[in-house]
């Protein structure tokens, strides 16, 4: 952990000539403040009133190049701009964070290790766009504070000691994009808003999150959402909007319960989903075929049962198909070809005549369907998937593929195609 209560520098020529250009620069930049909080001493050190100083922040004009504050200082070019003490034991910041209108950009040094609470004055930093103090020793709650920030587009407080509630100060962020909160000790539910936020990257993974994942997932726009390593529970949401722009989809090391819905199979921009280490049950949908973009398919360590449909074993751009350790009873050509490319791990299921499966007592106690209500497109005919919007049951939408087998005007089935 950085300690500069002592300076940053030691004994020295204070000559001018001989000054280092760094340290000139940064008492320049602090004297932009209000002249209060913080003052510098000798070169090279600070002196600080009040508390416990924590690591040194850089704070770069949105170009990244040029030094907040304007003035002639401002025009000058490269480096990075306002070094600032932040002080924090008492949640407190210098007074001259308010001083700096044009700051854009702050971000952790990477010699400096922080530890504290965060301050509630970050929200001072009135034009700050970017805000990373991922891997440090940043605890308790994220201030609500922080809300005012309309700015800011990117926040990364992962790998802290964060705790408390999801942090509902990042939802009335209006121009964030990307939100990272993961290896940090956050828990309670999700709220509904976070997926209707227009977020393009979602990271919660590795907290202590609890309950149901939102219905609201379907409608989020991110390219990435990873909640990995929680204690979520319940099913995988059925509910189904656009399917947005998802990329990789994580729920892996969680303890969802149920089927995975027929709509899962129908997110047109999938790259990777990880549904590992659960509990998920029943039979795989065959719209996992319409994943025509999947590369990465996880669904190992839950408890899968009947043949491992053969059409999951053709997807054009699988790289890694890993269904070890459920208690699928049957595997097809298409997948044998697959495990000869070391490309699909089936090991710890049930199917005869195989190695690496489980003993015979376990598959005789597989677990059965238990009356899931998994929506299931009636017929074994493959699934054409073609453009058109299908609603199943209670208003659920996904655009894709019109199944075969599927008509309209069934008992709460309507399709509508625009």
């Amino acid at each position: 952990m950085a300690d500069l209560s002592g300076g940053l520098g030691g004994d020295c020529d204070p000559s001018e000539e001989d000054e280092d250009p760094t340290d000139r620069e940064t008492r320049e930049a602090m004297r932009l403040g209000t002249g209060s909080g913080v003052e510098t001493g000798e070169k090279g050190s600070f002196e600080t009133r009040g508390d416990t100083v924590l690591g040194v922040l850089a704070v770069e004009d949105e170009a990244g190049g040029g030094r907040a504050g304007g003035g002639s200082h401002g025009e000058e070019g490269g480096g990075e701009g306002l070094r600032l003490l932040t002080t924090g034991e008492k949640s407190s910041m210098p007074e001259e964070i308010a001083g700096v209108e044009a700051a854009r950009r702050l971000r952790e040094e990477s010699a400096v290790g922080l530890k504290g609470t965060l301050p509630a004055a970050l929200s001072l930093l009135s034009h700050l766009t970017f805000l990373h103090l991922n891997s440090n020793r940043l605890a308790g709650a994220v201030p609500d504070t922080l809300g005012d920030l309309q700015y800011l587009t990117e926040l990364d407080l992962s790998n802290n000691l964060f705790s408390g509630p999801f942090p509902a100060a990042t939802l009335l962020i209006p121009s964030l994009v990307y939100l990272d909160l993961r290896f940090n000790g956050f828990s309670g539910e999700l709220p509904d808003e976070v997926f209707a936020k227009n977020l393009d990257a979602l990271f919660l993974n590795n907290n202590q999150f609890e309950g149901q994942i939102p219905e609201t997932l379907w409608s989020s726009p991110a390219t990435v959402i990873t909640l990995a390593n929680n204690r979520l529970t319940g099913p995988v949401p059925t509910a189904y909007g656009y399917g947005g722009r998802v990329r990789e989809l994580l729920f892996l090391n969680n303890k969802l319960t149920g089927c995975v819905p027929e709509a899962l199979g129908f997110l047109p921009y999938i790259e990777v989903l990880d549904l590992s280490n659960n509990l998920l049950s029943g039979h795989l949908p065959s719209t996992l075929s319409c994943l025509s973009g999947i590369e990465v398919l996880n669904i190992a360590h839950n408890q899968f049962t009947g043949e491992l449909p053969e059409l999951v074993c053709d997807l054009r751009r699988i790289t890694n198909l890993s269904v070890s350790f459920n208690f699928f009873s049957g595997i097809s050509q298409d997948c044998d070809r697959l495990a000869g490319r070391n490309v699909f791990d089936f090991a710890g299921n049930c199917v005869p005549g195989r190695g690496m499966q489980r003993p015979q007592p376990e598959c005789d106690d597989a677990p059965g369907d238990v009356g899931l209500s998994c929506l299931r497109i009636p017929g074994s005919r493959p699934v054409a998937c073609a453009e058109a919007a299908v609603s199943i049951g209670i208003g659920v939408t996904f655009g894709g593929p019109l199944p075969l087998g599927l008509s309209g005007g069934g008992a709460g089935v309507t399709v509508t195609v625009p």
